[in-house]
C-alpha cells in the first residue's frame, strides 16, 4: 500500500505555516477548533458559487479573532462600499466567542493557487465540461503563470463511464520528496448528477526555497 502524506503538512515549519495560529488550554481547545471549522465552512459556503477563496487564516489573541481571507476577487468579498465585509463580520461574530476582525488580501496570481485551480476544474466538471480539456487547459494556465511544474489528477466515473478510473495530467517536475520544494496542494470534489463524486487533486511546484 502506498503511504501518502499531504505535501503542505509535510513542509510545516520548513517554509509553510499553519492556517490557524493560536494557543488554548486543554479544556478550551475543542470548542475553539469547532469555532474555526464553522468560520471556514461559513466563508466557503457564502462564496461557493464560483472559486474565489484561496486561503483562510485565523489568528486568536486574548480579546480578538483575526480572519484573513486570501481571495482572487477582492471586490466580490468586500462588496459595494465595504458592505460585504460588514455583513460577513456580523455573521462570523455569531459563530465566534470573541469580536472578529476581517482582513482581505488579494491573490495576485490565482493560477498558482492549488485550491483555486482544483475548485475551478471541479466547477467545470459540474457544468458537464470534458475532463481532459479542463485539466489540460488548467495545467497550461499554471505553467504560463510561472510554475516550475504541475500535476493534476481526476478520479471517478469520468464522462459518465460505467467503471471509475483515474486520469493524470502533468507538466514540468513536482519533487514531492524535497522539503525545500515549495509545493502547493489541494483536493476538491465535483458532484456530478448520475455519476456521483469525481475527485480532483492538484499539486503545483513553484520552485525551491532557500
Amino acid at each position: 500500500m502506498g503511504q501518502k502524506v499531504n505535501p503542505i503538512s509535510f513542509r510545516l515549519q520548513v517554509h509553510k505555516n499553519w492556517d490557524s495560529r493560536w494557543f488554548a488550554h486543554k479544556k478550551d481547545f475543542s470548542r475553539l477548533l469547532i469555532e474555526d471549522i464553522k468560520i471556514r465552512e461559513h466563508i466557503e459556503k457564502r462564496y461557493s458559487s464560483r472559486p474565489t477563496i484561496a486561503r483562510i487564516e485565523i489568528e486568536r489573541s486574548a480579546n480578538l479573532v483575526t480572519v484573513t481571507i486570501h481571495t482572487a476577487k477582492a471586490g466580490v468579498v468586500i462588496g459595494r462600499g465595504g458592505a460585504g465585509v460588514t455583513e460577513l463580520k456580523k455573521e462570523l461574530e455569531k459563530l465566534a466567542s470573541l469580536p472578529v476582525r476581517i482582513n482581505i488580501e488579494e491573490v495576485k496570481r490565482p493560477d498558482l493557487s492549488a485550491k483555486l485551480v482544483a475548485e475551478n476544474i471541479a466547477h467545470q466538471l459540474e457544468r458537464r465540461s470534458n475532463f481532459r480539456r479542463a485539466t489540460k487547459m488548467a495545467a497550461q494556465n499554471v505553467m504560463t503563470a510561472g510554475a516550475k511544474g504541475v500535476r493534476i489528477q481526476v478520479a471517478g466515473r469520468l464522462n459518465n463511464a460505467e467503471m471509475a478510473r483515474r486520469e493524470k495530467v502533468s507538466e514540468g517536475s513536482v519533487p514531492l520528496h524535497t522539503l525545500r520544494a515549495d509545493v502547493d496542494f489541494h483536493s476538491a470534489r465535483a458532484a456530478l448528477p448520475g455519476a456521483g463524486i469525481v475527485g480532483v487533486k492538484v499539486w503545483i511546484y513553484k520552485g525551491e526555497r532557500s
